[in-house]
Order: structure tokens, then C-alpha cells, then sequence
């Protein structure tokens, strides 16, 4: 059995049992007693299965509707979306993938002696997302050496959004000392300009959240009444019976109802592992602080992350549509959580902007996944890792960092405009990193509805 068989062994359960073993695992390391380390394990794995039940009932609604949507727009594109399971699938067929485990937590010490990151980043379970660029890298270029160098500037950057985050996601839902790593963040990166802008146009800087609506329409900004809201929109768009309508709404009003309540579950694990985790590095590291990486769905209580996940599914259908050369049709990614994540984390929570940066960044999905899908083509068709349809492509039509992964492609290559390109998002990254470190917590950034007192 070689090394890649045994990672994968070790994974194949799920990050619902990787993740909660690894936090018992730590919490035990920090002091934590063993009773309260197994409750947090426990809390976190009722928190990552219902997170993936829900999840999988929505994509399992989602889907079939996405279909008949696409069917009466009349579209025939050719590029397939096998999702991030496909791309899981291609990343981890390589040969060279457990290596990559070495790699991130390599970086990640190194990072952590120099005093360069607060983040210890227990995401292993998405290493995968690593492996992926490496071998999109490797596969262009053919060089071990760009495909490990690049990878790990991508490692760095994914600590440095630790480092980032801590502070919102302690605001928005009162964890301690945690953070999460996932380079799907990154997005708030190409998002920071247009954010910008928004702090001048008045409408933008009001306290538009799930809480403040209810202060001004009531019942219909609860979680559940706009997902029925928007089910019975996305049922009506795609021309389905009003039979298949009503049920698809029904669906979407329990399922946006029941991820704030499973999200709690993550709160009552992190909580208690923080407060261990940083009472102990404290006592050992003076003037140190330490944040602990988790995967996205720990900040899925937010009744603003699903309202515009699910109503950017509408928008991925009208801009695979419209868009010139867009090859995509928008299936299994369908549900972007790049967008809605990066979109709640940079804004603080904002439903208008999350919505309207949505909106606006959704082109850059399709256009990346129409990119690179012959890349992720022959990449599947050598590894055998999924099946292809003659005459078709495969794509992830909300593949995470898109940008950022197709300047890595094509910097080995030499191709003046990655380097470029990649200068730009580095430079962008930095003027979000000071802007949001500087700029008021999420709690204290926007003026209430209704107020007419011009913001600091």
C-alpha cells in the first residue's frame, strides 16, 4: 500500500470524523479536559453532519430545477460541472498528493516560528484544494519545482486570510481565537475595489442584515420565509408545475430555516476549544496570540450567506446565458459558496452588498471554469479519476480562487500578463488586509436603517 493510500484511508470518512478527532486530538494538547475536548468533538461533528445533510438536500432540490431552468433558456453548452467533488476526485488521483500534507504543515511552521501568522490551520481535510493548483501548475508546465513554489505562496496566503478573518468572524458570531483558511476567501480579494466603492454611495452604508430587515418588513426577512421566497422564484423562472414549485419552496423554507440552528452546533465546539487553545499558548508564548483554521461552513449561521448563495443561483443561470464565449452551464458549482462566503466576511454581513458583489463577480466564475476546463479535461481523462462524455468537457463552474489558480497556470509558462496579473492581486490583497484591520468591526461599521447621520 503506498503513502497516498494510506492519507486517503485516513480521509476517506469524511471531515465530519477527521476534523472533530483532530480538535479533540488539540484540545487534549491545550489543557482541555477530556470531557469538555469530547463534547467539542461531539458538538463539532452534529455541526459538520447536519452542515453536509443540509447541504445535500439543497443540492439534491437545487439540481433538478437548475435543469428545467437551463432547459427553458434553451441552453446547450458544452463544458459539464462536476463540481468540487469531480475536481476532489482529479486532485486526489495524483500520485504525488500525499505530499502535499508535508508542504502545508511545513509552511505552516515555518510561518509560525518567524512570527509571520497567528493561524494554526487544522484544515487538512481540504489539502485536496492544495493538490489541485499543484497539479493544475504541474500539468502545464511540467515542473515539480513551480508546482511546489507557487503552491506553498498560495499556503501563505491562506494564513495570512486567517489572520485576516479572526477579528470579523469573532464580531459576527462570537467564536474566540478561530478562524477559517479556506482559499474560497480569497474572493473578497477581486471583490475589494467594487467594496469600496460602495463606502461612498450612501444606501450601501446602512445596516442591511437579516436582523435589521425584521426591524422593517418583520416575518418576511426570516431565513425561512425568503428561501420560500426565492424558491418560489426560481421554481417560476424555470417553468416547472406549480405542484413542483410549491415542493421546491417548501424544501428551501426548511432548509434556510434549519443552517442557522445546525451552525450553532460549531459555536458550542469552538468556543470552549478557543478559549483553551489561547489560555495555553499564552502561557507559553508572551505576546503571542494564536488563531485556530477551520473549513467555511463554521460561519454558516448566517441567514445572509444563504439568502445570496441561493439567490445567485439565479444569477449564474442569466449570466451563463448572456455571456460571450461562456462554454459553462452552471450544475453541480451551482451553489457558489466563493462568493457568498468572501462576500460575508469582507462586508461584515451586509445582505445589499454580499448581493450586488455577487452579482457583479459571478462572470468571473464562468469565465474561469470555461478557462480551464480543457486543463481539467485532459487532467481527468489521465488520471481516469471521473468519466467524461465523448465530445464534452468537465469544469468547476465555482472553482475556488479562479484568478488566482489561472495566473499560477500560466507564470511558469512566462506569459507576461500572469505576472501581471498575479502583482495585481497581491497589491489588492495588501489594500484589503490594512483596509479591513484598520476599518470598524462589522458590529460598528454601518449606520442603522433609517438613519440619516452621515457615517465617520
Amino acid at each position: 500500500m503506498s503513502m497516498n493510500d494510506i492519507v486517503q484511508a485516513i480521509l476517506a470518512p469524511g471531515a465530519q470524523v477527521f476534523v472533530p478527532v483532530l480538535i479533540i486530538l488539540l484540545g487534549l494538547l491545550f489543557r482541555m479536559k477530556v470531557r469538555k475536548a469530547i463534547k467539542s468533538g461531539a458538538d463539532l461533528v452534529i455541526g459538520f453532519v447536519g452542515m453536509s445533510i443540509l447541504i445535500g438536500a439543497l443540492v439534491d432540490q437545487i439540481t433538478p430545477m437548475t435543469k428545467k431552468l437551463g432547459a427553458a433558456t434553451g441552453l446547450h453548452l458544452t463544458a459539464i460541472d462536476v463540481g468540487w467533488t469531480g475536481a476532489a476526485a482529479i486532485s486526489w488521483a495524483w500520485s504525488l498528493a500525499f505530499t502535499f500534507f508535508a508542504l502545508v504543515i511545513g509552511v505552516n511552521l515555518l510561518m509560525l516560528i518567524f512570527n509571520w501568522t497567528n493561524t494554526i490551520n487544522a484544515d487538512m481535510w481540504n489539502v485536496w484544494g492544495k493538490v489541485l493548483t499543484a497539479y493544475i501548475i504541474y500539468y502545464m508546465s511540467g515542473s515539480y519545482i513551480w508546482a511546489y513554489g507557487l503552491t506553498a505562496i498560495q499556503i501563505i496566503i491562506e494564513l495570512k486570510l486567517g489572520d485576516l478573518w479572526e477579528g470579523q468572524i469573532a464580531d459576527m458570531f462570537g467564536y474566540t481565537n478561530t478562524t477559517v483558511t479556506h482559499i474560497e476567501t480569497f474572493t473578497a480579494v477581486i471583490m475589494y475595489p467594487i467594496n469600496r466603492l460602495m463606502d461612498f454611495i450612501p444606501i450601501f452604508n446602512k445596516r442591511i442584515d437579516a436582523k435589521s430587515l425584521k426591524k422593517k418588513i418583520g416575518m418576511l426577512s426570516e431565513p425561512w420565509a425568503m428561501g420560500f421566497i426565492i424558491g418560489i422564484l426560481i421554481g417560476l423562472l424555470s417553468r416547472a408545475s406549480i405542484a413542483s414549485v410549491l415542493n421546491f419552496a417548501t424544501y428551501m423554507l426548511a432548509i434556510m430555516a434549519l443552517f442557522p440552528v445546525v451552525a450553532k452546533y460549531f459555536q458550542s465546539a469552538l468556543t470552549p476549544f478557543g478559549a483553551a487553545m489561547s489560555k495555553y499558548m499564552k502561557a507559553r508564548f508572551k505576546n503571542r496570540e494564536f488563531f485556530i483554521g477551520l473549513d467555511w461552513p463554521i460561519v454558516g449561521q448566517s441567514a445572509e450567506l444563504w439568502v445570496t448563495a441561493t439567490i445567485n443561483i439565479i444569477f449564474f443561470m442569466f449570466w451563463a446565458i448572456v455571456l460571450p464565449g461562456n462554454t459553462t452551464l452552471p450544475f453541480a458549482g451551482v451553489i457558489n459558496y466563493c462568493l457568498a462566503v468572501g462576500g460575508l466576511l469582507l462586508t461584515g454581513g451586509n445582505l445589499l452588498r454580499m448581493i450586488v458583489l455577487s452579482f457583479i463577480y459571478t462572470p468571473l466564475f464562468l469565465y474561469g471554469a470555461t478557462f480551464l476546463a480543457p486543463i481539467l479535461t485532459k487532467m481527468g481523462k489521465m488520471t481516469q479519476a471521473i468519466k467524461i462524455p465523448a465530445g464534452s468537457q468537465v469544469t468547476w463552474s465555482s472553482i475556488e480562487a479562479p484568478d488566482l489558480r489561472i495566473m499560477f497556470a500560466y507564470m511558469p509558462l512566462g506569459k507576461w500578463w500572469a505576472y501581471v496579473g498575479f502583482v495585481v492581486l497581491m497589491v489588492l490583497f495588501v489594500l484589503m488586509y490594512r483596509h479591513i484591520k484598520k476599518a470598524p468591526l462589522p458590529s460598528e461599521r454601518y449606520q442603522e436603517l433609517g438613519s440619516k447621520k452621515s457615517e465617520d
